[in-house]
């Protein structure tokens, strides 16, 4: 696979690469480059990791070295599943099985827990040279990667040392490139700046879109919109039985355009990345049955009246099942990290 073969997989259903050239340099360099991406274990797994399944398994063909960073320690600073770091650490063992249901092989990647890089003593020197190359303002405006606004430093410190963290660890793990969702981008470039002002490696940034949350929301800020595991009727999950996905799809916003449709969204960001034809059965009353063979087609002929909302989330929702079907499988076979994390979600909502 040459050069452009390589960029071509990478920059395939991305939103934004910062930057392309960037990219393409590194690539020219180097046959095996490091890529990351970061997650805190922070609860039960939607289909929004469909995408970054496959991203990461694009990269891996492409010939990364790729870690994925299982932010225990972030996780606790952001109080999710109550704070207790030993909850957050069974969550992190739950996605790594996540990972490998929508099939990515263990031994394709590296699964790394940042508390394994914070017993370095270089790792928080790092952080406090992130910290001397960036303003309060400018750490406090990334705090939106962590689902807070900029006020909320005033409540607990800690929350400063979220964003520090997240550019020291691209920093001080020497990545290349440094991939999520666009709700990351502030993180990458605070990291980005923070790397330049210490005359260190800058990783490029590859950005992937964020799937819509089925109850619709914002559409003109798709980071406030994005499925979100907290909201479990506003999510699919990977191991949601058929009927579950049929029941929450049935009720998700569907409006008669494109932008901010997460049903649409779904076709195009999961369902078409895994099958080359879509059907939809119909009586022959209402036109009978329908196959598309891509996205665009099935757009155009929605937006232009010609296949009912309802048909178009009963023809995602079967899809959908379809594709999980294996998923489904992996975890009823290994159900053990899920049924811990279940019992972890149940006893944290008991203390609330």
């Amino acid at each position: 696979m040459d050069v452009e073969e390589r960029y071509a997989l990478i920059a395939r259903n991305t939103e934004e690469i910062i930057t392309p050239e960037d990219l393409m340099e590194v690539l020219r360099k180097k046959d095996s480059p490091t890529g990351y991406i970061g997650f805190e274990p922070s609860g039960l797994v939607h289909i929004g990791w469909m995408v970054t399944a496959q991203k990461v398994k694009d990269f891996v063909d492409a010939g990364f070295t790729f870690i994925v960073f299982l932010a225990d320690w972030h996780a606790y600073i952001n109080d999710k599943l109550g704070g207790d770091i030993d909850n957050i650490r069974v969550c992190a063992e739950y996605m790594k099985d996540c990972f490998e249901a929508l099939g990515l092989p263990r031994d394709k990647v590296e699964y790394r827990l940042a508390s394994e890089i914070m017993d370095d003593i270089d790792y928080w020197e790092t952080v406090m040279k992130v910290g001397k190359a960036s303003s309060l303002q400018r750490v406090k405006r990334a705090m939106t990667i962590m689902g807070r606004n900029e006020d909320e430093a005033e409540v607990d410190s800690s929350k400063t040392m979220y964003p520090l963290m997240q550019a020291a660890d691209l920093i001080f793990m020497d990545v290349d490139v440094a991939y999520a969702g666009l709700d990351q981008r502030r993180a990458h470039m605070l990291a980005r700046e923070a790397a330049e002002k210490m005359g260190v490696k800058k990783a490029v940034a590859v950005h992937t879109p964020l799937l819509p949350g089925l109850k619709g929301g914002n559409r003109m800020d798709p980071v406030s919109a994005k499925m979100s595991k907290s909201d479990p009727e506003g999510s699919l999950l990977i191991h949601d039985s058929p009927e579950d996905i049929k029941r929450k799809m049935g009720k998700a916003f569907c409006p008669p355009e494109a932008e901010g449709n997460p049903v649409l969204g779904i076709c195009k960001y999961v369902i078409f990345q895994s099958m080359d034809v879509m059907r939809f059965e119909r009586p022959e009353k209402f036109g009978g049955n329908l196959e598309f063979k891509s996205y665009d087609e099935l757009e155009r002929t929605y937006l232009a009246g010609k296949l009912h909302p309802m048909d178009l989330k009963n023809g995602a929702a079967a899809a959908l099942a379809e594709i999980l079907a294996p998923a489904r499988e992996y975890f009823q076979n290994k159900p053990e990290n899920l049924e811990r994390i279940r019992q972890v979600l149940s006893e944290v909502k008991k203390l609330r």
